[in-house]
């Protein structure tokens, strides 16, 4: 086994290439930032979507699977739906139709929950919800998962998957989880009294050893699969626990969501409180009844992230 991953030096593409050098396998890896790379002969740059057939090609000459997670994703606030469109569904077909032709295993595709449902939505999701994205990020994530999937039926070929995330939290996350840590990080009062709607998340971690697990077990590939830590939890108890790893005093105080909602429109972060607000919950049924085991300490987790990112604060 050779498996090609795109974005390897991403967030989430460290942990794949982390995860799959722990199981021995042979890698090729393709980076925006070769030089940020240490596969040697194997390192790669990233093709952008508009490159000639031949850097695809070549990209995944000799490789048995992929793994698919470069990506623009949806913290480039300047990104416009054209931007987003060429860098994750443009050139995920591309990179699909290459590997459908000449690489013999599997192409992990790793989406978004933002492909189905928008940031505001209440809803649970699993692999047969309707996708309906709400903005260009999600758009472009939904186009991208059709190419990848039709460019291997294209092929005559059935091994091609989409893994859809929720919102992944780790070293170095970003997003709205990169903003509730700022927000825990201060000695301000944290005024959660609606902050109680359930939310699924996923360690990076997790999300690596899901990549691995459809690499390399034995059933079918089922084309859409969904992981996510279980139970979901509030954003109350997440802000509870980046608190009690940056060492702040919890003072999470109960208010009603009137008020904050008047307040976040009067500052203009609407948006932003809705997002918060919300109840997105994932159900991982099918990965798990496959043999995949979800994280289960969520919360503790995300204590031992926040300790870390400041570990000599006094108690």
């Amino acid at each position: 086994m050779k498996v090609l991953v795109t974005g390897a030096t991403g967030f989430i593409g460290r942990q794949v290439v982390h995860r799959l050098r722990e199981a021995g396998v042979e890698l090729r890896l393709a980076s925006r930032q070769p030089d940020r790379l240490d596969a040697g002969p194997d390192a790669m740059l990233m093709p952008g979507y508009d490159a000639p057939a031949e850097a695809f090609l070549a990209l995944t000459r000799d490789v048995t699977d992929v793994v698919h997670c470069a990506g623009l994703n949806n913290d480039q606030g300047n990104a416009t739906e054209a931007d987003f469109r060429a860098a994750n569904a443009q050139l995920s077909a591309r990179l699909a139709h290459a590997a459908a032709t000449q690489a013999s295993g599997r192409f992990i595709h790793l989406s978004s929950i933002r492909a189905v449902i928008g940031a505001r939505a209440s809803a649970t999701i699993d692999e047969n919800t309707i996708p309906d994205p709400q903005d260009a990020y999600g758009r472009s994530k939904r186009e991208a998962e059709i190419a990848v999937l039709g460019a291997y039926t294209s092929h005559g070929r059935a091994d091609a998957a989409i893994l859809r995330l929720p919102p992944v939290y780790g070293i170095g996350m970003k997003g709205n989880l990169a903003t509730l840590m700022r927000l825990a990080d201060t000695a301000l009062p944290m005024l959660t009294g609606a902050l109680t709607a359930n939310r699924s998340l996923l360690s990076s971690q997790s999300a690596a050893r899901a990549v691995w697990h459809l690499l390399c077990h034995s059933q079918p590939l089922r084309p859409i699969y969904l992981a996510s830590d279980e139970p979901p939890v509030s954003v109350a108890a997440v802000i509870g626990a980046l608190r009690r790893g940056l060492r702040r005093p919890t003072r999470l105080m109960t208010v009603p969501a009137g008020p904050m909602r008047t307040a976040a429109t009067l500052l203009g972060k609407r948006m932003f409180w809705d997002s918060l607000t919300a109840t997105q919950i994932c159900d991982p049924s099918l990965l798990v009844s496959e043999g995949w085991a979800p994280e289960t300490s969520t919360l503790e987790r995300l204590t031992e992230i926040a300790r870390l990112r400041n570990p000599r604060r006094p108690v």
